[in-house]
This record gives C-alpha cells, structure tokens and sequence, in this order.
C-alpha cells in the first residue's frame, strides 16, 4: 500500500512517499544550485519554498561524462540533468524516533557515480531501523579543479555541507542527529577517511565505515595537474573566472580526452583533494596517524582482489610482461626482499595478478593497517577492520574493487548489480555484511573482535564468514620490514 506522507524540515514541507512501512524522499537539495556566481564556490544553504514540495523523485545528479565501455559493462551510473544537484535522498521507517542515521557517499574517482543508482536504494537499511540519507556532491572539475582565484576541495565542502544538512534536519525524518554513521566507497570512503582527518570531524559524524579507499590527498600543484592540462585543451588559463565562461559539458568533453586511459591503480590525470586549506589543512593519513578522529569509531576494509574491476576486463591481466612489470617495479621501489615475499603468497599468480596485489597493498591495505596500527597504539576508539572475499564468476571478475556493494545494501536482485555478481549471489553472505553494518550503525560495535595486536579481520565469504589473524600478514610484513630498515638508516 503506498500513501504521502509529508514532513517540515527548516526549508519547508516535503511531500514523499509510504510503502510497506518506509518512507521516502527523493531529490531533497542541502545546499543551493551550484550554477552562476556559486559556480566553483563554497556550498550554501539551499533557499526555501512556499509550498509543500514534490519529494517522490530522484533528482538532478552532478554533470559528469559516462563510463568507458569496458566498466559501463559492469558498472552502472545514472545521469540526469538540472541545476539542484546538490540534493540527498532520505529513507526511513514510517513513524521513525530517535533512529540511528546513516550516510552514504558513492564513489566513483570523484569523477563519476550518484546518490540516483537503484542499487543505492536504501530500503533494506531502513526495513531494519535506519534512517539512510544518500549524497550527491560536484564532481570532475566543477567539484576538484584547482584555482588561484577559488575555494579548494569545493566537492569535499559539499559533502561537509550534506553532513552538517543531516545534524540539523534529520531528526524531522525520525532519525537520531547524535548518532551519524558516514559510509563511503572508493571515491566516497577516501572523502570520509580526509573528513575524519580535518579538525572537528566529530561535529560531521559519530562513526565512519571506510570501503575500499584510504585517506589521501595531493600537493596543491599535483592536484591542480589535471586543471591545467584541461586548460591548456580548451584554450584558457586555469583560473575561476575563465573556466566560468566555460559551459558544463565543454569542460566534460576537456576532462574527457585528458582522462583517457586513467584508473585509480594504473595512474595517469585525475582528480584527487588538495591540501592546504582549512578542510585538507595536512596530509590526512599524517593526521590521522598523529591522533586525528581518535574519539572515532571506524570500520574499513577491502575487498581481496580489488585490481580485478580495471585488469580483467581491459585485459591488462594478461598484458604486464617482463619489461612492464620491471617498470613497475622501479616506481614503486620494490626490492628483491619484498617480491620474493609476494611469490611465496601467491605461488601461482602471474604477472599480472602480482603487479595488482602490490599496488593495491600499497594504495590500500598498507596505509589502512598503518591507520589502524595508530589507533590501537594509542587507545583510540575502536578499529574493526574486514576483507570481502567472496569471488564473482562473471567474467572472472573475483573479489574485485565494488564487488562488496551489493552485499553491504542487501540488494543482490538489483539490476544495477547482478552484471557484477550474476543471477546467483549468496543471499546468506548479503544478510550477514548488511547486518554489521546496521549493528556497528547501532552500536558502534559490527560484531567481531576490534583491531588488536593479532590483526584481526572479518573475512566475508561463502559459504562461512569467519575472523582471520593477520590474513595476507608475509607480503605486508616485507613491507613494513623495509619501511623499518630504512628509518634504521
């Protein structure tokens, strides 16, 4: 049965929709349009309206271009034009009080994704007692370009904005503001990791669930690399006042060329946080490391074969000889000792398997155990760390990078998943990742032994998930091993 429900937030009155004991609103903006003077600016609030407003539909998402064939296969996106992007989407339980909030922040090489996606449905969340808000923040360049005459970091002051939104409002949609759980993914979980870094983190959320991306920004002038090189492709200097001039989809087809062939492992143009301003005042894994977001809880993790999303399907798997690993190897300074640890871990890998496994290791699982080595040395709130294992068999896809999502939304019947996962995902796996997530939401507490000196992690598979001591511990080990030799020296 479906009815409109209706609710005063300080804006105005929103108009949603009841079905099955939950209730929706859709396309409800946090901050202003970002168009005209508020373009590359600091998000405001969004100004009020008279009457009751439609909330029964997704709303615009940020500009952004389409995937490249090879992930569109696998990955899907939504885009829908219009000015008032900066919207969230809010699920709750009907007659919801005082329920704890969790916030969702896609991923998506800050360049990409959408709070649209019906794969990001937040139903099951809210069947079991959570009042689930998703974000749309800018991308691409109208999000991370670099300026003189700009504010820095304006996709990250958006999502600051949709967090600070969710303390003020929540509470009209029966959610609890003094119990806020960000999560985020890849793009996502690397924004939440900088936020828990940035000074005041606690006034945004009480606890952060970070998947698959490690806290991390550049230098101002690498972060602006990519500003300039799509400068130079339209003609205009890297400045505020002239990319204005600049329509949106021109600026997309400039970011277009200058990106073509990058991903997050294999490098090349793309967008990252900038530091030095007041959001990204340091590196935030220093910061972290030095006791930033202490009083935090924190849940992250990976998925075990993360580099599968970009090597298999563009076929680079099969593609690192001899000469590229080499390379590889010289620009991640990887010694003798340190290979010599992988082939012992993975006896039967190829190259390519090889090369994936050290560069996620050190793009993620190392600095994630470095954070959570910190925090346990320094009695901070809880660490609980988990890795998703269980393996895909489309198109040997594995445990690779989003793989998890499904499982984390309880939604495996999603036809935004199933290109990813197939018809037959385990629904048993779906209900146990869902359910800590929901509990550490809850409890703060996902329901396994908290980081200890035995490195546990939740191993999350079929058909048994089950903790593991210090999984993937000899290659990881080489490496902390040269990291010491080398302050020793």
């Amino acid at each position: 049965m479906t009815s409109e429900p209706t609710v005063r937030i300080s804006g105005g009155r929103l108009s949603g929709t009841r079905e099955n004991g939950i209730d929706r609103y859709l396309g409800v903006p946090y901050a202003a349009a970002p168009t005209g003077e508020r373009r590359f600016a600091e998000p405001v609030p969004a100004p009020a309206w008279d009457d009751v407003r439609d909330a029964t539909t997704m709303g615009p998402t940020a500009p952004q271009n389409p995937y490249g064939a090879e992930t569109a296969r696998l990955l899907a996106n939504v885009v829908t034009p219009g000015e008032e992007y900066l919207n969230v989407n809010v699920w709750a339980p009907a007659g919801a009080r005082d329920r704890p909030v969790m916030v969702w922040v896609h991923g998506g090489s800050f360049a990409h994704g959408s709070n649209a996606l019906d794969g990001y449905d937040g139903t099951a969340f809210a069947r079991d007692g959570v009042v689930f808000v998703s974000v749309n923040y800018r991308l691409g360049s109208e999000g991370f370009s670099v300026f003189e005459d700009a504010p820095t970091n304006v996709g990250l002051r958006d999502v600051v904005a949709a967090l600070r939104w969710v303390r003020a409002e929540i509470a009209a949609f029966g959610g609890d503001p003094g119990s806020v759980t960000a999560f985020g993914e890849s793009a996502g979980a690397i924004a939440l990791g900088t936020l828990l870094a940035k000074p005041g983190a606690a006034e945004l959320f009480d606890r952060v669930v970070i998947q698959s991306g490690a806290p991390m920004a550049s230098t101002r002038k690498s972060a602006g690399r990519i500003t300039r090189k799509i400068a130079r492709k339209l003609g205009v200097s890297p400045t505020r006042a002239a990319f204005s001039d600049i329509p949106p989809d021109r600026l997309l087809a400039a970011e277009a060329t200058v990106m073509a062939g990058s991903t997050p492992l294999t490098g090349g143009a793309g967008y990252s946080a900038a530091i030095g301003d007041e959001i990204v005042p340091r590196p935030p894994l220093e910061a972290i490391l030095d006791g930033a977001g202490d009083p935090i809880p924190v849940l992250l993790g990976w998925t075990a074969e993360e580099y599968r999303l970009w090597f298999v399907p563009s076929g680079l798997i099969d593609r690192v000889g001899r000469l590229l690993f080499t390379a590889a190897r010289l620009r991640f300074r990887i010694g003798r000792r340190v290979l010599r640890a992988y082939r012992t871990a993975y006896p039967s890998a190829g190259r390519g398997e090889l090369f994936g496994n050290i560069v996620v290791d050190l793009l993620l699982r190392i600095p994630l155990h470095r954070m959570a080595d910190a925090r346990l040395a320094r009695g901070a709130a809880p660490t609980y760390v988990y890795e998703f294992a269980w393996q895909s068999q489309v198109e040997n896809l594995g445990a690779a990078h989003v793989m998890e999502l499904p499982f984390v939304f309880d939604r495996l019947s999603s036809p935004d998943w199933t290109p990813l996962t197939g018809p037959d995902a385990p629904r048993k796996l779906a209900e146990e990742m869902h359910a800590a997530w929901v509990a550490f939401a809850s409890t703060g507490d996902p329901g396994w032994r908290g980081w200890d000196g035995s490195r546990p992690t939740m191993v999350f598979d079929a058909p048994t998930s089950s903790v593991a001591d210090a999984p993937r511990d000899a290659p990881l080990k080489a490496w902390r091993k040269r990291s010491a030799d080398r302050k020793s020296h």
